[in-house]
């Protein structure tokens, strides 16, 4: 009588479903190994680092490009001939161009906005500041002949677009290679002389050619020869200049034999030091 009660084949269908449920679960557990040879993939550094740090970072390119909003106000001041507006709105992007560099550095900037070039946004801004603007005071003001102020005005910015362009433009000391695109200052000191239209004319030809002449000028912040000396120099031309803004460009032989002084060890101190050696020697 054992037949009806045990009933193999009901046990033996059990048996069958258990197993087969178990092969299941065993399959949903079992999944693909990970390989411990595979980098890890991440997101990039910059990334992973704290916002807060590259925000901060960031904000170095905008004050950067604020030279550029700077150089418009200037341009304006130009076109209604404020020149000396026009001036102190320059002076404002060199205080601005001054500052940007030390805070890059101090804030990482390369490393935490690697898809922002700093070197580019500087040229940029810079060829605007130093060289555009004032080619157009210079060439608009009627300091120079009325027929060359216009040639002369296109040579300072296509000459100075390819001296920005030059990998040499600056040496192994951190001297500039040339005459280096000052044009702010030139266009200053054009102001500042009041010289007769042709020798103005002269000299901003002079300048042009002086652009790729085989010389060094100074880098009033850069170079470490004397630097204490540059920086007191740099000091004092910051403190005449604005006294001059602030007189339209009407001052005494004294401010203007100081001014002229600085620029003249500016531009021509290295020279001096080169020649001073080589007699030496």
């Amino acid at each position: 009588m054992l037949g009806p009660i045990f009933k193999p084949s009901v046990t033996t269908e059990s048996f069958q479903w258990f197993a087969r449920r178990n092969a299941a679960r065993l399959h949903m557990q079992r999944g693909p190994i990970p390989d411990s040879t595979r980098p890890m993939e991440h997101s990039s550094q910059p990334d992973a680092l704290p916002e807060r740090m590259r925000t901060a970072a960031f904000s170095v390119h905008i004050f950067t490009a604020l030279g550029a909003g700077v150089a418009l106000l200037a341009m304006l001041e130009a076109v209604r001939e404020h020149w000396a507006n026009m001036f102190a709105w320059l002076g404002v992007a060199l205080i601005i161009d001054g500052i940007d560099g030390p805070l890059a550095r101090r804030l990482d900037v390369v490393r935490l906005q690697p898809n922002w070039s700093g070197e580019v946004l500087d040229l940029v801004v810079d060829f605007v500041t130093y060289v555009f603007v004032p080619a157009y005071a210079i060439t608009a003001s009627g300091m120079l002949l009325p027929l060359a102020a216009p040639i002369l005005g296109i040579g300072i910015v296509v000459s100075s677009a390819l001296y920005f362009a030059d990998r040499r433009m600056k040496a192994d000391d951190n001297h500039f290679r040339g005459f280096p695109a000052l044009w702010n200052a030139a266009a200053f000191y054009l102001f500042l002389l009041h010289l007769p239209p042709v020798l103005s004319t002269i000299v901003v030809a002079l300048l042009i050619v002086l652009t790729f002449a085989p010389f060094h000028v100074l880098h009033p912040f850069r170079v470490v020869r004397l630097r204490w000396l540059t920086l007191w120099l740099l000091g004092a031309w910051a403190l005449l200049g604005m006294y001059t803004l602030a007189n339209d460009f009407v001052v005494g032989a004294p401010i203007t034999f100081g001014l002229c002084a600085i620029a003249v060890y500016i531009v021509g101190s290295d020279t001096l030091i080169r020649r001073m050696k080589a007699f030496r020697a």
